[in-house]
């Protein structure tokens, strides 16, 4: 009886044994599979940020064509057409004489009445950049719809209002407009600041547009005559544009005139086929990518007042 008990003693002890090995066996196998879940869900958050970052790099480096415009605390982006536009109403306050202050009010009433695209529809007669209506006496319909006609006939309006220097922008431009939303005009004043600074010349830089590359076809020449428009849009006369114009040579009166020419430029390479500008020491480049919302070191610097467009 005795030497069953010490048996039965010995039995039961190899079974807490095997009981213990068994329970941390089991504990470590948890613990393993945890780690490998914890692995496997850090790999895969690792993968979805490093897919997010490739696209989102691919839309922004390769996205549609664009052009934005910075200024300070003040940035507005806009399609080429857009900015072609905002360079026009721009230029021309510059050319008059007006303040930058005269262009942003025209910019921010230009981008509530259309998006400053030059459409051909409107309320009632309502045409153009400014939808202004020819039964109300600013001009033809074909006078409305030529850009630099209805920005010379806002700035006319405009000049007229005693203390426009000063008035809250939403307050002038309703008087220049008569719109049945004159509130509205205020949510654009901080894109019209950024486009009015940078067009004039007063934020050197601020101004790039990302457009695809040229075809060969179309680097032989510009796709207008951009000198004549340079004289119509700002006043200025180019120094010297070569056989075929493919390169346009200006001297600027001063360093904020070399600037709006030169984002002038850059806002009108698309419809002109601009390749490059260049303003004293600074270069802007054609690309599709975001590079080219950003000026560079100039590849062959020239003087501040010196303006090269290629």
């Amino acid at each position: 009886m005795r030497s069953s008990g010490r048996s039965s003693g010995r039995s039961s002890g190899r079974s807490k044994s095997s009981g213990r090995s068994g329970s941390t066996g089991r504990t470590n196998y948890r613990r393993r599979q945890g780690y490998v879940a914890l692995v496997l869900a850090v790999l895969a958050i690792a993968a979805g940020l490093f897919v997010w970052r490739t696209a989102s790099d691919f839309v922004t480096d390769l996205g549609s064509s664009s052009c934005r415009a910075v200024a300070s605390s003040y940035e507005a982006q806009l399609d080429p057409d857009a900015m072609d536009n905002a360079a026009t109403i721009t230029a021309i306050a510059v050319k008059r004489g007006l303040p930058a202050r005269a262009a942003t009010i025209a910019l921010a009433t230009a981008m509530q009445e259309s998006k400053l695209h030059n459409i051909d529809y409107g309320d009632r007669d309502s045409l153009g950049l400014f939808q202004q209506r020819p039964s109300q006496g600013w001009g033809t319909e074909a006078q409305v719809l030529d850009p630099i006609h209805a920005t010379n006939a806002f700035y006319d309006a405009l000049v007229k209002i005693d203390g426009w220097q000063t008035m809250e922008i939403t307050h002038v431009a309703q008087l220049v407009q008569k719109s049945a939303a004159p509130l509205a005009y205020a949510q654009h004043e901080p894109e019209g600041r950024a486009l009015a600074s940078t067009l004039a010349g007063h934020t050197p830089g601020g101004m790039g547009c990302r457009l695809p590359k040229l075809t060969m076809s179309e680097k032989r020449t510009f796709k207008g005559t951009v000198a004549q428009a340079l004289t119509t849009q700002l006043g200025i006369r180019a120094d010297r544009q070569l056989v075929g114009g493919s390169t346009l040579t200006v001297t600027a009166t001063g360093a904020d005139q070399a600037n709006a020419i030169g984002a002038w430029a850059v806002a009108k390479a698309e419809l002109y086929g601009i390749e490059q500008v260049t303003v004293g020491s600074r270069q802007w480049s054609r690309a599709p990518g975001r590079e080219a919302w950003s000026w560079q070191p100039a590849e062959q610097a020239t003087s501040p007042t010196t303006v090269i467009v290629r």
